[in-house]
């Protein structure tokens, strides 16, 4: 029965019945990596994993289980750069990030070495970051125009910027590892950690990578990027530690809750000295 969907990342290559999917395994016309569903199973997986039953039933029997194999991640297509080309895995796996955030999650390999999702991170969190100095440049230029010193702001505002872009990816991939740090401590508090540092850091440069890119919208870009981040994030946590939606949440915007509850109770101390002192004088 042909009932079984077959994509090539974002590609839609059909339906297929078991006895098609197994002979295009084995005459190349699919690949091991590309990613196969069916009614009744939770998240898509990778051919390598269809079951090579002689029947039907044995095949029916099979599905099921090659569901509860999480280990056998077969990668995001970012990961399979070398087979898919340089330029065609981080546009896929951008839209596969952007666009079904947990199937990407769910295929991402655990672990397999920080620096390809750091680099994915770098390149992403880059072009939008280029965008968005962009547009700032020339929203600057347009303020500056009704200065006295107009040319001295223009020029100190982008020498300030390209300072910025010079050092942007230093500090992003800074950021990324303190901030994989603390979502991974908040991680293991909620009790949602199933899986290493490594694996939260994997999270948040494949979404940082993927989202940062949203900037070159203007005005309103770095507010959607920003805000969708923190919803790739938090589904990305869930699938990749096997974990709940809601620990994931939890450790996601605990960090936010409490440097805002501790700005909130700094600033009522602050204010309260204040008038006191005032009441003194």
């Amino acid at each position: 029965m042909a009932n079984i969907q077959v994509n090539r990342g974002e590609t839609k290559l059909g339906i297929f019945a078991e006895e098609e999917i197994r002979e295009g395994l084995q005459s190349g016309r699919f690949l091991p990596t590309d990613l196969f569903w069916r009614e009744g199973m939770p998240t898509w997986l990778p051919l390598s994993q269809f079951p090579a039953a002689d029947s039907a039933g044995a095949a029916d029997a099979a599905i099921p289980a090659t569901v509860e194999v999480i280990g056998a991640q077969s990668g995001l297509p970012w990961e399979r750069r070398q087979e898919l080309g340089f330029f065609s895995a981080f546009f896929e796996t951008l839209k596969l990030v952007l666009l079904n955030p947990s199937v990407a999650f769910a295929n991402m390999k655990p672990e397999g070495g920080l620096v390809d999702p750091l680099i994915y991170a770098v390149i992403g969190g880059s072009i939008g970051w280029v965008f968005y100095f962009i547009f700032s440049l020339f929203i600057g230029s347009l303020g500056a125009l009704g200065d006295h010193n107009a040319l001295g702001g223009l020029l100190g505002f982008g020498f300030g910027g390209i300072f910025a872009l010079i050092f942007f990816p230093i500090v992003l991939t800074l950021g990324l590892f303190i901030g994989a740090g603390i979502v991974h401590l908040c991680l293991m508090l909620v009790g949602g950690a199933k899986r290493s540092y490594e694996t939260t850091l994997r999270v948040l440069c494949f979404s940082v990578g993927s989202t940062y890119p949203l900037m070159i919208v203007p005005v309103c870009g770095g507010v959607i990027a920003g805000l969708w981040c923190l919803v790739v994030e938090c589904i990305g946590l869930a699938r990749a530690h096997e974990t709940t939606t809601g620990k994931a949440v939890l450790a996601v915007f605990l960090p936010l809750v409490i440097c805002c509850g501790a700005g909130l109770v700094l600033g009522v101390m602050f204010g309260t000295l204040g008038a006191l002192v005032g009441n003194h004088h």
